[in-house]
């Protein structure tokens, strides 16, 4: 055990005194909410500074109204062919032609560009002659544009847990539903980045026979257990940091997004009913806020470190034995799919099934299956997962990783002094079954 330990002392301060470590340790809590508010800031600049794109148009109908913030419609008075001529000697973004068309099915609306148009474009042209052919038949049905406003009314449902024992809690989808998707890409993306690194560290020292030195002084497997846990301790540590950083940088938004006195008092100078929407939308997000922090952190932290080390435990004894079986990342792709099927698997069944329904069939059966359950339960761990679920999820978690690191132990043992050879699944079956 001793000889373990000092394993995962090397392994870990060979990779927190690094300055790699370091960098992404702290700048990624900051690079990616960076990354958003420059997106966010360019796209408001360019809507500022861009130029309405012009678009000629052939009108047969006679009845289209040329009224868009987007584009600026030049009417052309003359044949299709006479304008798909004059186009061709413009630099303009688009002709569009407008045939006599059937209001219940308007057809035959052509777009013609030198450029493939995007899909947005596409849409707001589309948007606009719904809105006209709409605005046309209500006339036609003498419906008045703001009775039919009246009738529209928002009903927002509040959802409340209700306890077997007849307590109440309020609980909101969406953020349920956000917990869920966050916490399952991120266990997606440490599982498979941590255990990656595991592998590509014992082709390294496999490729550079510094593992022929460390093996002469400790057991095979001793080594490989050492690997993994100083690994998955650089992972919790970082995992915390970012925690703390991207919790202070949260709470030190919302205050520097607060409601101060200038506001209240603009809150008031507002028109009745603007100020009453305005206050509607604060109240909403305040209360968001407010159930978001209510919620029971403490549990849904825990569980995310345990799926994390189980689930990192599992996958990384499956990829140090990939990693002791090859001599260079290439050859390792061949084994490296069927470990990664199951990670998919759970990962595109978060957004197909776990997401939106939590307690379904295949959602149990995903949150509870070693191999899947790391994502899958962080899927469903907002939505008030069933104890016994959760304990049986977590007891065949830690059969599951006894299980694969006895079965990649047998493999590493054999294959970290193995150099040269040609590894095929029937080898790797060998090594396994020889006896020590």
């Amino acid at each position: 055990m001793n000889k373990i330990w000092l394993i995962i002392q090397r392994e870990f301060l060979n990779r927190v005194q690094k300055k790699s470590f370091l960098v992404a340790t702290i700048l990624i809590p900051l690079i990616f909410p960076a990354i958003i508010g420059l997106l966010v800031f360019i796209a408001k600049e360019s809507d500022k500074n861009s130029k309405k794109q012009v678009i000629h148009y052939v009108d047969d109908s006679k009845a289209f109204l040329p009224d868009s913030g987007r584009f600026q419609f030049k009417p052309f008075a003359g044949s299709l062919e006479d304008a798909k001529k004059a186009y061709d000697q413009s630099e303009d973004f688009g002709l569009l032609y407008i045939p006599t068309y059937n209001l219940s099915k308007p057809e035959g609306i052509t777009l013609y560009s030198k450029k493939s148009p995007s899909l947005e474009d596409v849409s707001n042209i589309e948007r606009l002659f719904e809105n006209q052919i709409k605005d046309v038949k209500m006339r036609k049905l003498n419906i008045d544009q703001k009775l039919l406003d009246s009738l529209k009314t928002n009903v927002s449902i509040k959802t409340v847990k209700l306890s077997e024992g007849g307590q109440e809690k309020s609980s909101n989808v969406g953020i349920l539903f956000g917990i869920g998707m966050a916490g399952g890409i991120l266990m997606y993306m440490f599982i498979f980045i941590y255990g990656a690194q595991i592998m590509q560290g014992i082709i390294e020292e496999k490729t550079s026979k510094v593992v022929e030195v460390i093996v002469s002084s400790v057991k095979p497997f001793q080594l490989m257990m050492g690997k993994i846990l100083g690994l998955a301790s650089v992972g919790l540590l970082q995992f915390l940091i970012w925690i703390i950083l991207m919790s202070t940088l949260t709470f030190g938004v919302l205050g520097f997004f607060g409601i101060d006195p200038p506001q209240q008092q603009a809150l008031q100078q507002m028109g009745p009913e603007i100020a009453a929407q305005k206050a509607a939308v604060d109240s909403t997000v305040i209360s968001t806020i407010n159930e978001a922090l209510n919620l029971n952190w403490g549990f849904i932290l825990f569980n995310f470190l345990f799926y994390f080390l189980g689930g990192y435990l599992i996958y990384g004894a499956l990829f140090a034995a990939v990693g002791s079986a090859v001599d260079s990342p290439a050859e390792a792709q061949q084994f490296m799919f069927p470990i990664t099927i199951p990670m998919l698997i759970s990962y595109m069944s978060l957004f197909m099934f776990i997401l939106k329904d939590p307690h379904g069939t295949v959602s149990v059966w995903l949150s509870i299956i070693p191999f899947t359950s790391p994502i899958a339960m962080m899927g469903r761990i907002g939505s008030d997962v069933p104890t016994w679920q959760l304990v049986l999820s977590m007891t065949l978690l830690i059969a599951g990783f006894i299980f694969t690191t006895w079965m990649a132990g047998r493999i590493y043992r054999v294959g970290i002094l193995m150099s040269g050879t040609k590894v095929n699944y029937r080898v790797l079956a060998k090594w396994f079954m020889q006896k020590e």
